[in-house]
C-alpha cells in the first residue's frame, strides 16, 4: 500500500481524536451547559491538531447538537432543551419534573408573593367572584443555574390556607406542596401561548435586550 492510500484513513483518526478531545473536555469537570469552550485556533493549539481538522470535528459535533456555534460570539456547550407540551394530561408534571426528565437542575427564585383581591379577568379564569382573596407568585425558573422563564401563578386564597413565602424556598416541586399538603393533585390544564415585548424588569431578569 502506498503512502497516498494511508492519507485518507490517517485524516479520518485524526479527525476522529480532535473529536474526542472536545468530548472528553465538555464532559470533564471544568465545564458545564452553557459555558463558551475555546476557540478553534486554541484547541488546535491544545491538541496539536491543524485548525481545519479541529473546524470539521467542531462543525461535525454542532451537527450532532453536541455543541452549539453562535456567530461570531463562539462555540458553547448547549442547554438541554425543555419541552412542556400541551396536552391538558401533561400539565400535571410541572416545570421542574418535566426539566428533570430532560437531564436539567431546575431552580427557582421567589421574586413576588402577595394576597390581593381577583379582578375580573382572573376570576373568569379561575371559576371565582371578582374581588375573592388570590395569593399571587411570581418566580424566576431557572435550568442549570441559568435564566428559563418568569413564571406567574394565581392561586385561589381559600384553597390553600396558611400558604407562606417561605414555603417556596425549598427544592420541593410547586405541584408536589399543592399535592402533599393541600391534596390538590392537577390532573389537567389549559395552555395559550403569545408573543409579546418583554418588561425591562423581565429583559433583566432573563439577560435579553429591552423590548425583545
Amino acid at each position: 500500500m502506498s503512502k497516498s492510500d494511508d492519507e485518507p484513513a490517517l485524516a479520518i483518526r485524526v479527525y476522529e481524536k480532535a473529536q474526542q478531545h472536545i468530548l472528553e473536555m465538555i464532559e470533564g469537570p471544568d465545564y458545564a451547559a452553557g459555558d463558551r469552550i475555546p476557540s478553534e485556533r486554541e484547541l488546535s493549539e491544545r491538541f496539536g491538531i491543524s485548525r481545519m481538522t479541529m473546524r470539521k470535528a467542531i462543525d461535525r459535533l454542532a451537527l450532532k447538537g453536541l455543541i452549539e456555534r453562535r456567530g461570531t460570539s463562539g462555540t458553547y456547550i448547549p442547554v438541554p432543551v425543555i419541552k412542556r407540551p400541551l396536552i391538558s394530561r401533561m400539565f400535571s408534571q410541572g416545570i421542574s419534573q418535566i426539566v428533570r426528565d430532560c437531564g436539567g437542575i431546575p431552580g427557582n427564585r421567589l421574586l413576588f408573593f402577595e394576597q390581593q383581591e381577583a379582578n375580573a379577568r382572573v376570576a373568569e379564569r379561575l371559576d371565582i367572584k371578582a374581588g375573592d382573596a388570590l395569593i399571587v407568585i411570581r418566580r424566576l425558573r431557572t435550568v442549570n443555574d441559568l435564566p428559563f422563564c418568569v413564571e406567574t401563578t394565581h392561586l385561589p386564597a381559600v384553597i390553600v390556607p396558611g400558604l407562606a413565602a417561605d414555603d417556596l424556598f425549598g427544592t420541593q416541586s410547586f405541584y408536589a406542596l399543592l399535592k402533599s399538603r393541600y391534596g390538590i393533585d392537577v390532573e389537567s390544564g389549559e395552555g395559550t401561548i403569545s408573543v409579546s415585548t418583554v418588561t425591562a424588569q423581565e429583559a433583566s431578569l432573563l439577560g435579553l435586550k429591552k423590548e425583545s
